[in-house]
């Protein structure tokens, strides 16, 4: 990965976060968080 792929990809991310927090306070993000938690619950249960 080329340094100017990945801070396209650091810019895009960055504007994403923002634009949640700004957008509705973080529900989006909060939502994806818990399940991701609950994701690596389940795969930590079958390793």
């Amino acid at each position: 990965m080329t340094d100017k792929i990945a801070l396209s990809l650091g810019v895009v991310v960055v504007v994403a976060i923002l634009a949640d927090i700004l957008g509705n306070g973080g529900q989006a993000m909060l939502f994806l968080l818990t399940k991701l938690d609950f994701l690596l619950e389940w795969l930590a249960f079958w390793r």
